[in-house]
């Protein structure tokens, strides 16, 4: 592997706001599988690119580096035997470093610029997330806060097989008609996102689940809030985009409660 294509997959990720590991094997002594400066990456599903070693050094690693993210620790430098530590014949040593980049990031993602998102962009602007917004409108996402990642798509459901890992997902496109294939896209491709929002009515989401059950999907796979936002204020803009953050915040602020066994 060379130093280039592991920047350059650092920089892929980087920029994309995915949650990874950046794995260097600082330093090496004796009888071990890579020489220093050998790297790789991990993400959530496992090792994306490169390797310190192969075998169970990198199993090892792979593992830590999983931890580190479950742990949302920032750097970690670990010194192992070969054989005391890891299990193997070889008598040698590493040292490790660990880097996670995007670790503590909260990633939304919002299909749809309109006047909810635009409201709605301001408050998550001032929070420690990172924003994406997709829309076919370049007019209406030149008008969103810099700190918003902006995709100018006509098939805004072609992007959601790039989602981040652990996105907070809504809908909030020009209605029902553009809604539906990014929730068919959604379902269909597995994705089980820990919270996905659809602005709209509770008749709209009748429809929208007797359609998507229409093109053969499972009705109990079908989990989406549905008016989103909690029942606060009323139907002006801002309002709408009060009720919505604070629901986002109060999911993410359960799902970081231990559970009790």
């Amino acid at each position: 592997m060379s130093s280039s294509s592991h920047i350059q997959r650092y920089t892929e990720l980087a920029l994309a706001k995915q949650p990874f590991v950046a794995v260097t094997l600082v330093d090496a002594h004796g009888s071990t599988p890579q020489d220093a400066g050998s790297k790789m990456i991990v993400t959530p599903s496992g090792l994306d690119h490169g390797t310190v070693g192969g075998g169970r050094v990198e199993a090892k690693a792979i593992d830590e580096a999983l931890q580190l993210m479950r742990d949302a620790g920032r750097t970690k430098f670990v010194d192992w035997s070969l054989k005391a530590d890891v299990g193997m014949t070889c008598g040698g040593r590493v040292r490790l470093y660990f880097e996670s980049v995007n670790v503590n990031v909260w990633p939304i993602v919002v299909f749809g610029a309109g006047h909810v998102t635009q409201a709605l962009a301001k408050l998550l602007s001032e929070l420690p997330c990172a924003l994406t917004c997709i829309d076919p409108r370049a007019d209406w996402l030149s008008r969103l806060p810099e700190s918003v990642v902006t995709v100018c798509t006509e098939a805004p459901a072609e992007e959601v097989a790039g989602l981040p890992d652990g996105a907070y997902v809504l809908c909030m496109t020009k209605g029902h008609r553009s809604d539906f294939p990014v929730l068919q896209a959604i379902f269909e491709q597995g994705w089980a996102f820990p919270f996905l929002g659809v602005i709209g009515s509770n008749a709209k989401a009748a429809v929208l689940r007797r359609e998507l059950q229409d093109v053969g999907i499972d009705a109990d796979r079908l989990q989406f809030h549905c008016p989103v936002g909690l029942p606060i204020g009323s139907n002006h803009p801002a309002e709408i985009a009060v009720s919505i953050a604070a629901q986002l915040l109060k999911e993410r602020d359960a799902s970081r409660q231990p559970v009790e066994g």
